[in-house]
């Protein structure tokens, strides 16, 4: 296990020498040797010395290598760490800007731009003992880029160990129902831990976003009965509520009827005459009303109008 470790870092040490080279100055490189091996023939023809030929030849090939190695390029929304002899040297680009080959090394290109992290929490243990998985977002940026390759091994990795550790941490301190209802008020907390670690490595959070909760099954289904029977006792509740205000205004209306008969006997009828008018009405009426209000009579002109009415639609058209 040590051996593939050191074996790994020594392929990353070398592969972050490289960094930052391009092809601008491979084209440059190519160019110069193949302008000296031009030059090599013509100046054999013109009579120049062997030995100045292979000087100017070597020299323009050395000039072509260090070219290539020495002139590095960061893009718009990058930062080199240059180190020289392992001591940090300074921060370059964005642009072009030059190395001393084998004394310099740049050993990370540092991003200035928001980067976005995903990262879960699996089957933890809320407050109330109840295992959740939750996905979240974190959204940072870089502000120092020594701090950030100086002050840690790997900042990205670091970032997003320290993202999980601080959701873990949020979810062992609050209940299953303050998760679900307070995400607005998880993330504006698990924006301040996280920022507090990572602030020491020149990284700001910018904000934490709670993508989704993911509960239990059983406990799905329990919640979900539980928000019917709620919203069914809303139901009785507001029912009740109805009565009671209905039952309220019947004893205002009965206020009005007690001194006056006639206006309640007006109102019966009426309600009589809107129940007749739908056809295949049944009306029940009591036998007290009956007495007081002569509905007897009222009935019996009602269905002697009714039986009339009957008589002439079926007499025949001959008749009439």
């Amino acid at each position: 296990m040590v051996v593939k470790g050191t074996g790994l870092q020594q392929v990353e040490s070398s592969a972050s020498s490289l960094k930052g080279l391009n092809g601008f100055a491979a084209l440059i490189c190519v160019l110069l040797m193949g302008i000296a091996v031009i030059l090599a023939p013509l100046m054999s023809i013109a009579g120049v010395p062997g030995v100045w030929v292979a000087a100017i030849v070597f020299g323009l090939f050395l000039l072509g290598i260090y070219v290539f190695f020495a002139l590095r390029i960061a893009n718009q929304w990058e930062k080199a760490i240059v180190l020289r002899l392992g001591r940090f040297k300074g921060l370059k680009g964005p642009g072009p800007f030059w190395i001393i080959p084998i004394v310099d090394s740049v050993s990370a290109m540092v991003d200035h731009r928001v980067m976005v992290t995903p990262f879960t929490a699996e089957k933890t243990l809320t407050k109330d003992s109840v295992p959740v998985n939750v996905d979240a977002v974190l959204f940072w940026v870089v502000w120092d880029a020594q701090k950030a390759v100086l002050e840690v091994e790997n900042y990205r990795k670091a970032i997003a160990w320290a993202a999980q550790t601080a959701l873990r941490e949020i979810i062992g301190q609050m209940f299953l129902a303050d998760i679900l209802v307070g995400r607005a008020k998880m993330d504006a907390e698990l924006q301040r831990i996280i920022d507090e670690r990572t602030t020491p490595w020149g990284i700001t959070v910018q904000s934490v976003e709670i993508r989704d909760i993911i509960i239990p099954a059983g406990l799905e289904d329990a919640m979900s009965r539980q928000a019917q029977a709620e919203r069914e006792r809303q139901a009785r509740v507001i029912l009740g509520e109805s009565e009671k205000q209905i039952a309220a205004s019947f004893a205002q209306a009965a206020e009005a009827y007690r001194d006056n008969p006639t206006a309640l006997h007006l109102r019966a009828m009426n309600m009589l005459f809107e129940g007749l008018k739908e056809k295949g009405a049944l009306i029940i009426v009591p036998s007290s009303a009956v007495e007081t209000m002569n509905l007897g009579g009222v009935m019996g002109m009602t269905a002697l109008a009714g039986m009339a009415q009957t008589m002439v639609a079926s007499r025949p058209d001959s008749e009439e």
